[in-house]
């Protein structure tokens, strides 16, 4: 066997008098880098089947080469979500680390309960959709990148965003967790990728939003227009930008109720997200 790499001579003569000869050699190989750490994302496995019986059987064979494989999570993810066919009997396995998603998969398999991990359904007629706009804390640097550059839809949107909001939205990553960035950059991207979807034909029935999420709702909503939204924006984030530095807020998986005996003087209920979600 030959360990070293593979050489080649190569001659050629022509009867014009070309007289040329040539070494070549084998490319060195690349050492494959290691896929980088999956940065604690929620990770969906779908699932569908004909009927309950068998969808407890996929999960079961699901567990089984899931279980013994070092496949990544999000590769699993995308190939179940784009290679299989859906079918009437749905499920949707969430966990943020394989564990959570073999768990889910137990349950599922089981049939046992398993309501933070495993989602149920079957395709009606009658369902509705609705759009959920996120708010401060949804933010990354780039976001909308790859979005701007293939769709002219949502490129046309974001601009047309950008060139009403009176506060920047093209900053570097420090920039973009300041108050008075962030809330511009969610809304524009927002409001586009609203855009985006709407020009799929895609329209909502309902929707709702979470802090400057709301703006962007009560907009695509038609209750304000693309300019007067804008401009609430810009001045709802200078505003907050301005508020002396010092303060802090923490969310609370508690009841209100259950918080209130706990806040001193200087501390108050914020928000109430929902029945077991604070914000103080």
């Amino acid at each position: 066997a030959h360990d070293g790499p593979r050489r080649a001579a190569v001659s050629s003569f022509g009867i014009s008098g070309t007289n040329a000869h040539v070494i070549v050699e084998q490319a060195p190989a690349l050492e494959e880098s290691a896929p980088a750490p999956e940065p604690g994302a929620v990770v969906p496995w779908v699932l569908s089947a004909k009927s309950d019986t068998a969808l407890r059987a996929q999960a079961e064979r699901l567990l089984s080469l899931a279980s013994t494989t070092e496949l990544r999570p999000a590769d699993l993810a995308f190939s179940l979500a784009t290679t299989r066919s859906a079918l009437e009997y749905r499920a949707a396995v969430v966990g943020e680390s394989r564990d959570e998603l073999l768990d889910g998969l137990r349950a599922l398999a089981e049939g046992s309960p398993a309501p933070t991990r495993v989602l149920r359904g079957e395709p009606g007629s009658d369902g509705k959709v609705g759009f959920l706009f996120s708010g401060q804390g949804s933010q990354r640097l780039g976001m909308g990148r790859g979005l701007y550059a293939a769709y002219p839809v949502f490129a046309a949107a974001y601009d047309e965003v950008c060139g009403l909001l009176d506060a920047p939205v093209d900053v570097d990553a420090e920039s973009l967790h300041q108050t008075g960035s962030t809330q511009p950059a969610l809304f524009a991207v927002e409001v586009a990728l609203f855009r985006l979807l709407e020009s799929w034909g895609i329209r909502p029935d309902y929707v709702a939003g979470h802090s400057v999420g709301e703006i962007a709702a009560v907009h695509v909503a038609g209750v304000l227009s693309l300019a007067d939204a804008a401009k609430l924006v810009s001045a709802r984030a200078r505003l907050m930008q301005a508020l002396p530095a010092g303060g802090a807020m923490v969310a609370v998986q508690a009841t209100e109720e259950e918080v209130l005996p706990y806040l001193t003087e200087e501390v108050g209920i914020a928000a109430v997200n929902g029945p077991q979600s604070v914000v103080v």
